[in-house]
């Protein structure tokens, strides 16, 4: 298969390198001066250092030319730049099968990736990618599975078999809904269990939390139509269990330095990422409100993001809470 992947941060320059074994692949980058250092120094150094580029991996600057040659794009934008990289698909590649692996609500709008898409794209054949894996250990070559998932059942299957193979494994799925849910509400959640690690609350609070918010994953989800075994899947608690865990997770690091009193832009600076979970938690909670859906632990964070809270004045607030059957 010839893959066109469309971004070279941290997860699109990982996916590439892992599928440059089996695949033709073409690597977007955006910026002429970084695409220039990629290919002299066959890494990435801003997002992946230390991981070489594989030999047969083709760094370009040139969308028309990668999306002509490819039978698949991967779109690996971080969720603000979706809709954009839509319409240049739209105008150079607009029968293109595509996948995207950005992860939220978009910022304003509140809408899934997949309702993104519809408004750009009408009803293309796409799907997402999305689960437990962080860009650099995918890198790397280190073991993940992830769910490939999409409305259209031949696509996802077709795609997957063709994907899958040497440390990536996998799993085809039809629950759109389901896999966007879980890819979003875990980077809320993951900010939450930073702020509970960096407050020094414990094991047991980590695991409360985790926990309770599955629950409100699952809630959250089946209002919108998701089925509860994705999200109890790789997709949902797998991802989950990742992100507010791993010390790679960019999401658990907003946490940990708004524990230590850190404001929010400072933050942002620091990490020098996009952190999905910060946008994707104002979305969710407003949603879930319009919704009538009970999300505590969203609706914390969102306060301690917009600084009308304290971390540890939530965390007071969560345990102040009526006691209820589960």
């Amino acid at each position: 298969m010839r893959i066109a992947v469309l971004g070279a941060g941290a997860w699109g320059t990982a996916l590439a390198i892992a599928f440059a074994g089996r695949h033709a692949v073409s690597l977007w980058v955006r910026d002429a001066a970084r695409a220039g250092e990629m290919s002299l120094r066959r890494e990435n150094l801003r997002y992946l250092p230390g991981c070489p580029l594989p030999a047969d991996l083709r760094v370009t600057t040139e969308l028309k030319v990668a999306l002509t040659e490819a039978d698949l794009a991967i779109l690996a934008a971080p969720l603000a730049g979706l809709r954009s990289l839509l319409e240049q698909l739209k105008a150079k590649a607009p029968a293109m099968p595509f996948l995207w692996v950005c992860k939220g609500l978009e910022a304003g709008s509140g809408l899934l990736p997949h309702q993104v898409v519809a408004e750009v794209l009408g009803d293309p054949v796409c799907g997402m990618l999305t689960g437990p894996s962080f860009a650099l250990e995918v890198a790397r070559g280190l073991p993940a599975a992830v769910t490939l998932a999409s409305t259209d059942a031949g696509f996802a299957d077709a795609t997957a078999h063709a994907l899958h193979g040497g440390h990536l494994r996998i799993y085809a799925n039809e629950d759109l809904i389901g896999a966007e849910v879980g890819a979003a509400v875990k980077n809320v959640l993951a900010i939450a269990t930073g702020i509970c690690d960096g407050l020094g609350l414990g094991l047991n609070a980590r695991a409360a939390l985790i926990t309770r918010g599955l629950a409100e994953i699952i809630r959250f989800g089946e209002a919108l139509g998701a089925r509860r075994e994705t999200l109890m899947g790789l997709a949902g608690l797998g991802d989950l269990i990742l992100t507010c865990t791993g010390d790679l997770s960019r999401n658990r690091r907003v946490g940990l330095l708004l524990a230590e009193g850190r404001a929010l832009p400072e933050i942002n600076r620091e990490l020098g990422h996009v952190a999905e979970g910060v946008p994707a938690a104002r979305e969710v909670a407003r949603h879930a409100a319009e919704l009538g859906i009970e999300m505590p632990i969203t609706r914390e964070v969102v306060a301690v993001l917009d600084g009308r809270i304290t971390p540890r004045a939530a965390v007071e607030e969560l345990m102040a809470r009526h006691p209820r059957h589960e």
